[in-house]
C-alpha cells in the first residue's frame, strides 16, 4: 500500500469509515445510479462541466431530468451552449467560475481543457499528465452557486450537486449556503495528494462535508499516474444525513 492510500485509510478510519478495494459493483456509474435512486433529484447541478462529459454520463445512466451545467472557460462554455441548444432539459448557466463570492478571477487553461483551474497546478500533476499543463489564462466572472443556480432550477425539491473544479471544491460549497438544505447528494473529486496549490486536503474535505451533515456513501477511482499506477484522486459520493436510507 503506498503512502497516499495509507494516509487516506488512516483519516477515514478516524472518522468511523473504512477504505476498501473497489469491486466492479462500486464503479462510478453504479454508485451514481444508486445515489440518484435515493435522492430522486429535481435537478442535477454540474459545476465544472467542461464540454459536457458529465451530461453524457448521467444520460447514459438513465437520468432524464433537468441538468444545469456551469463552466468558466470561454471555449468550453461556448461548446456547451451549442450542444444544449436543442435539448430542453439541459440548461447552461452564464459563463462564470463558481466560488464563494462575486467578482472576477484569473482562470488557468490547460492543454487538455479538463484540467483547467483557478489554482496553480503542482509539478506532480504535470508529470503524471503532461497534456494537462497550462497553456493560457483568462479573466472570467466569478459568482456563487446560490446566485447562478437560483434562476435555473425549480423552487422546491431535492438537488444533486456534482463538483469538478480541480481543487476549488471548497469554495463552491462556501458559495452554496442557501442551496445546501436542498442538496441531498454530492459527487466530487477528493485528492489523495496535493495536485493544485492551495487545494484542500483529502482530510479537510471529508471534515467539511461531515460538518455540513453529509455522509460518505461510495467512492470510485479517478485520476491515476499511468507511469507508477499511483491513484491520485477518487470520486466521493455523499448523501445528506436527511436522505440516508434506513435499514
Amino acid at each position: 500500500m503506498n503512502l497516499a492510500k495509507a494516509y487516506a485509510r488512516k483519516i477515514i478510519r478516524r472518522m468511523g469509515w473504512d477504505l476498501i478495494k473497489l469491486e466492479s459493483s462500486f464503479a462510478e456509474d453504479l454508485a451514481l445510479n444508486n445515489l440518484l435512486h435515493i435522492v430522486q433529484p429535481v435537478a442535477i447541478l454540474d459545476v465544472g462541466a467542461n464540454t459536457g462529459q458529465y451530461a453524457d454520463f448521467v444520460r447514459r445512466c438513465g437520468y432524464r431530468g433537468l441538468l444545469v451545467s456551469f463552466e468558466a472557460a470561454r471555449e468550453a462554455h461556448a461548446h456547451l451552449m451549442r450542444r444544449a441548444a436543442n435539448q430542453p432539459r439541459w440548461s447552461i448557466a452564464p459563463l462564470a467560475a463558481v466560488g464563494s463570492h462575486s467578482g472576477s478571477i484569473e482562470m488557468n487553461i490547460a492543454g487538455n481543457s479538463v484540467s483547467s483551474s483557478i489554482l496553480p497546478m503542482r509539478p506532480i500533476h504535470e508529470e503524471a499528465a503532461p497534456q494537462s499543463r497550462y497553456v493560457a489564462t483568462e479573466r472570467v466572472p466569478l459568482d456563487t452557486l446560490d446566485n447562478l443556480a437560483s434562476p435555473l432550477i425549480p423552487g422546491i425539491g431535492p438537488l444533486f450537486l456534482k463538483i469538478d473544479t480541480q481543487g476549488y471544491e471548497r469554495e463552491v460549497l462556501r458559495g452554496a449556503a442557501k442551496l445546501l438544505p436542498r442538496i441531498a447528494g454530492i459527487q466530487l473529486e477528493l485528492s489523495l495528494t496535493e495536485l493544485y496549490e492551495g487545494a484542500p486536503t483529502f482530510a479537510e474535505m471529508l471534515s467539511l462535508l461531515t460538518q455540513l451533515r453529509f455522509e460518505l456513501h461510495a467512492i470510485a477511482p479517478g485520476f491515476r499516474d499511468q507511469r507508477s499506477g499511483q491513484l491520485l484522486q477518487i470520486d466521493g459520493f455523499f448523501v445528506s444525513s436527511h436522505h440516508v436510507p434506513q435499514p
